[in-house]
């Protein structure tokens, strides 16, 4: 199988992964935080040494303000129900993931917050339309970091020094796509909240993320239960990050995470985005030859993650995807890629298009395979 589709879920893993996640339920599978004795130890400083490595590699001196979490969607709801109120205003854009969406427009139907949503200018939300958006009310500026449908990156150093020098908002970024391929500093971006996935960019598991929340954030937890300490409190523990840590943690995914960011660590992240866009210009050269595929947001520019969103005429994204699939076993990606709005913006809604994002691990001969596989679909067409 020739897979295409890591921008929702690298594949396969760095073997460290795998030999982490093996070696630790036959060693130390024991719960964190509860117990003393030694097995319980040697679960609890695994946690607390992904924790410092994690807060190293996003720039933070505070490793007891990333929290874990099941994966960016849980931290990201985690984020917006514990910290908007009634009547607070979000500035967001049309670029994002349904993750940021739709707990948002829950929000707005719950709690009657307001929301503005910005449109990109050649790829980019400029900082300029964020300042003219803020006011008074607005409690949180909300952005990806990257698009999940065409790549594009937008500039969050300047949006959140902006933010930062002009309001009291808190600025949230969703680095799901970003978090492993691009350099992310919280306190040099002046970043709030942070959101990430583990099992995309950092190539670790599925089932594990993580949201940092700087000491600036006042936040209620998302979820009340045991947290191993501090027992003795009706309610929940008061300090990050067993505030938000509530039940016992994914050891197992939390491992394979930790063997992620080392991986990333020894190869290098500029060494990985180099070979994905490689990888991503020599398919472009080819798709760019034929008339009846379209490509959609720019996706020739270098500027971007290697992601490629297209069409093929006369054919569905599903009937596309489909049989890349069955008839070349290659897997990709079809539909609204949980972006309705952006694929508004593209006038590609409701069908959507085909995303294919390579990874580290694939090659130029897969590759090849892709194009001699859409070269033969229109043919027959």
């Amino acid at each position: 199988m020739v897979y295409l589709d890591n921008s929702a879920t690298t594949f396969p893993k760095p073997d460290k992964v795998y030999e982490k996640m093996d070696t630790l339920y036959r060693e130390a599978g024991a719960s964190p935080g509860r117990g003393g004795y030694n097995l319980e130890r040697k679960a609890s400083l695994i946690v607390e040494r992904a924790r410092a490595s994690l807060a190293d590699f996003l720039g933070s001196s505070r490793p007891e303000n990333v929290v874990f979490t099941m994966n960016a969607t849980d931290a990201l709801n985690m984020a917006f129900q514990g910290v908007l109120k009634e009547g607070d205003e979000v500035i967001t854009t049309v670029l994002e993931h349904n993750s940021v969406s739709r707990p948002l427009n829950v929000l707005a139907k719950k709690k009657k917050i307001k929301i503005t949503r910005l449109e990109p200018e050649n790829g980019k939300i400029k900082v300029e339309d964020i300042k003219k958006a803020l006011s008074r009310k607005t409690k949180m500026v909300a952005i990806t970091h990257a698009s999940n449908v065409t790549g594009w990156i937008e500039p969050i150093f300047e949006i959140g020094r902006m933010i930062r020098d002009h309001s009291n908002a808190y600025f949230l970024v969703d680095a799901a796509q970003t978090a492993g391929l691009l350099p992310i500093k919280v306190e040099e971006m002046a970043i709030d909240l942070l959101a990430f996935t583990g099992h995309k960019a950092l190539y670790g598991p599925s089932g594990i993320g993580g949201l940092f929340v700087s000491e600036r954030v006042f936040i209620e937890p998302f979820r009340a239960g045991g947290s191993g300490r501090d027992s003795e409190n009706e309610f929940y523990p008061e300090k990050l990050p067993e505030k938000l840590e509530a039940g016992t943690q994914n050891l197992l995914g939390i491992i394979g995470l930790e063997a992620g960011l080392d991986f990333i660590r020894q190869t290098g992240m500029e060494n990985i985005r180099r070979k994905e866009e490689e990888l991503k210009q020599s398919l472009l050269e080819e798709l760019r030859r034929h008339d009846k595929i379209k490509l959609y947001g720019d996706s020739d520019s270098s500027e971007g993650l290697a992601i490629i969103c297209f069409n093929i005429e006369n054919l569905s994204p599903e009937e596309s995807a489909s049989i890349l699939d069955s008839e070349f076993d290659i897997a990709v990606r079809a539909g609204l890629h949980c972006a309705p709005y952006l694929h508004k913006l593209l006038r590609t809604f409701p069908q959507g298009a085909v995303r294919v994002s390579p990874g580290f691990f694939n090659t130029q001969d897969e590759i090849k395979a892709l194009i001699e596989a859409v070269r033969i679909i229109l043919k027959k067409i």
